[in-house]
């Protein structure tokens, strides 16, 4: 499939309706700031999380509490899709290789898969309760589902059959994968871990306290630094985790309610999407990380996705009294 990767990026500030951002924001906002506003129409509720299929420069937007997936046309900036009917949509993941969408559905454990460029609906699978995080493990070719009260799943694409489930100590919230050895990050905050598993046997290989601290649901990897960054909400901070043993090695303050967090490797920085209102930006370079800006967003924008490919970070602003709902694009400087 071909690539338009860089064509989607620069057609992102002509193409989409430039936010309003005065002088004296735009000086606060150095290292990143709101570029554009996408309308998503007449949707209620929370909104949870993004995923992205590149190749046709579309944002998957799961709309929680109005029970929908938005298809958002990034280059046009607008919804050219909806797919309806869902129950409490968390989840979405979109697998290339199959041009399949799967979208995990809180209400009833449920995982709808839909095919193609309009979306042609398929089977669903059943994992029973709570489906909710989704990943691509791209070294197996299998799909991740965190769900109900204790586990993964681990979904074959080929047949979109599960092929094996990966028991934890509580709740799945964000996992990642990575490392080397590959291994399954998973943030499970009802158990104050983050449990370590083998994705090649499903197994628990190491389980790392949260040192007192809680509700630990966003995380993200650090490759090139070999750290696990784990965002915590009790109090409102990020930790940085070793890899290869789980010693905490950097953390700091960051805004309250956060529940997406993203490393932008090419800069060595931080981006903390918060549910108070904010997106922190914290450069990982300095010791100790210090905050480079804070961006105000809206109460209850809690979650985001960073696309190193179109270099954006997409921030899900529900809507509210002064604000419709909306993906805010927000650009990082140089």
């Amino acid at each position: 499939m071909r690539k338009r990767f860089p064509a989607i990026a620069t057609a992102i500030a002509a193409a989409v309706l430039v936010a309003p951002v005065s002088a004296s924001a735009q000086g606060a906002s150095e290292a990143l700031h709101v570029e554009a506003k996408i309308p998503l129409g007449r949707v209620k509720g929370r909104i949870d999380h993004m995923a992205v299929d590149l190749a046709r420069g579309r944002l998957f937007v799961a709309e929680l509490g109005n029970d929908t997936v938005a298809a958002v046309d990034i280059k046009a900036a607008k919804v050219v899709h909806v797919i309806a009917g869902l129950k409490e949509p968390q989840g979405v993941g979109y697998v290339p290789a199959t041009d399949t969408l799967y979208v995990a559905n809180a209400r009833d454990g449920s995982v709808p898969i839909f095919r193609g460029e309009r979306y042609t609906p398929e089977v669903a699978l059943q994992l029973g309760s709570d489906a909710d995080n989704i990943r691509f493990d791209a070294a197996t070719g299998r799909l991740l589902v965190g769900y109900g009260g204790g586990a993964i799943a681990a979904i074959d694409p080929a047949n979109n059959r599960k092929t094996a489930d990966m028991p934890l100590a509580g709740h799945p919230e964000s996992f990642r994968l990575g490392g080397d050895p590959p291994r399954i990050y998973v943030n499970v905050p009802e158990a104050h871990m983050i449990a370590v598993l083998d994705p090649a046997t499903g197994k628990t290989t190491a389980r790392w306290p949260t040192q007192g601290m809680s509700g630990n649901f966003a995380m993200a990897l650090d490759e090139k630094a070999r750290e696990v960054i784990v965002a915590f909400r009790h109090p409102a901070k990020l930790v940085a985790f070793a890899m290869a043993d789980g010693r905490m090695t950097a953390s700091a303050e960051t805004c309250g309610d956060i529940d997406d967090v993203f490393v932008d490797a090419r800069r060595q920085r931080i981006y903390a999407s918060c549910g108070e209102g904010f997106v922190d930006v914290l450069d990982k370079a300095s010791t100790p990380w210090r905050r480079l800006t804070r961006v105000r967003t809206v109460a209850g924008a809690r979650t985001a996705l960073f696309v190193p490919d179109l270099d954006r970070l997409f921030v899900a602003v529900r809507a509210s009294g002064s604000e419709p709902a909306a993906i805010w694009v927000l650009r990082p400087a140089p």
